[in-house]
């Protein structure tokens, strides 16, 4: 465990996994996610076999990391790095939901990445679930500015993540959910890195464009069907991207499932 300070001076934590001398995995969870609720990513290197190094780090605003305000998207591309100075000035970047998208926005800045595994970006490019609305940010900020954060955290999941709203009241109920309300003021940060890109138009994604690192987007066999076109629009418009998908997996990263193709990917920019 330890800790790198940011840009701004925030202060966030961090794990790290695997020999010194590996090649450096720096992760990026999703919304709500952190080390104290989803520590599996940690298993990464492990199930690499001992050839990777990886880093998993609080998102700022979660866990043990500092919430430097007011917040802006650069600033966790800052973060990231000083993660990466911390592993030595390069990395690639693994990044899971929304933080597949914040992975690739630091590569879309310049900072010094061989590659990103995007795992299961949530980008809306066609009409297979309904857009998030134009209103949405708004009213998630207007929640949250009067600390309403579990009706917060519902409007994200039946807007932003897309289930129906009767499954909230099983999802209600399930251990994972007391955390995440702890955490939704930072479903702002990750609403404000998926502006515009889930309003069902795949042409956003071209200001990816200029990316022009390697780039492999994973997607699972079972996922939610708008997940699949997702993944295949941004792996087109980026000049070296890759789709692969993922037999059996759903939108939960496992380990076991990701490390085979993350370490084959390192391996190809090593060569």
């Amino acid at each position: 465990m330890g800790t790198v300070e940011s840009q701004d001076g925030t202060r966030i934590a961090f794990d790290e996994h695997g020999p010194a001398d590996a090649p450096a995995v720096v992760h990026v969870y999703g919304a709500t996610a952190h080390r104290a609720v989803q520590p599996s990513p940690s298993e990464i290197a492990g199930a690499a076999g001992g050839a990777l190094r990886v880093i998993v780090f609080d998102r700022r605003g979660r866990g043990a990391s500092g919430d430097t305000q007011p917040y802006e998207v650069r600033r966790e591309i800052e973060d990231i790095a000083a993660l990466i100075a911390h592993a030595g000035g390069r990395a690639v970047l693994l990044g899971e939901s929304s933080g597949a998208v914040l992975a690739l926005e630091a590569a879309r800045a310049g900072l010094p990445v061989d590659g990103v595994v995007m795992f299961e970006p949530p980008f809306v490019v066609d009409d297979q679930r309904p857009p998030v609305p134009a209103d949405y940010l708004p009213r998630l900020d207007a929640l949250l500015a009067e600390d309403r954060r579990e009706e917060a955290l519902k409007l994200f999941t039946v807007e932003s993540v897309g289930i129906p709203e009767e499954y909230l009241g099983g999802m209600t109920a399930m251990p994972t959910w007391e955390p995440a309300i702890r955490v939704a003021p930072t479903l702002r940060y990750d609403g404000r890195v998926m502006a515009g890109l889930m309003a069902g138009d795949p042409a956003p994604l071209r200001r990816y464009a200029g990316v022009t690192v390697p780039v492999l987007v994973l997607v699972g066999e079972q996922t939610f069907p708008f997940l699949k076109p997702a993944a295949a629009a941004i792996a087109e418009v980026l000049p070296k991207g890759e789709l692969l998908e993922i037999p059996t997996e759903n939108h939960t990263l496992t380990p076991q499932a990701v490390a085979p193709p993350l370490r084959e990917f390192l391996s190809a920019q090593n060569r």
